[in-house]
């Protein structure tokens, strides 16, 4: 069975983006070392920046090309990180706005990558791990 462990980010600075990272998420990288940063989260793949410029072999494409996603409970909880995320000074690409799939918005990290935060409709049943 294909089950994913890890999402990596390609980003200019790994510092500067596990900085970032470290704020919104509420925890440390768990693993920090020149050119690279790990963060663990339990019960979801791992988020794994790496600095662009020693991605092996050479990373092709451009930041925003794709989203990283994360679902909370409800529209009242993506409200709540959009505030929270704002007071950070993450920089907002789409504001709160409810959509086929969930009320959403979508922020950037310091390279442009997309961050998409949103809920699900009642309506749609829970996916299975």
């Amino acid at each position: 069975m294909f089950k994913p462990d890890a999402v990596m980010q390609y980003v200019r600075d790994v510092r500067l983006s596990a900085a970032f990272y470290a704020g919104i998420m509420g925890r440390p990288a768990s693993q920090l070392a020149p050119g690279f940063a790990l963060f663990v989260v339990p019960g979801a793949p791992a988020l794994g920046l790496w600095e662009r410029d020693g991605v092996q072999p050479e990373a092709l494409g451009a930041p925003g090309a794709c989203e990283l996603t994360m679902v909370v409970d409800s529209p009242a909880a993506v409200e709540r990180m959009h505030a929270e995320w704002t007071a950070l000074g993450v920089e907002i690409a789409q504001a709160p706005v409810t959509l086929a799939f969930g009320h959403t918005f979508v922020g950037l990290d310091p390279d442009g990558h997309r961050l998409r935060v949103h809920s699900r409709p009642e309506d749609l049943p829970p996916r299975e791990a």
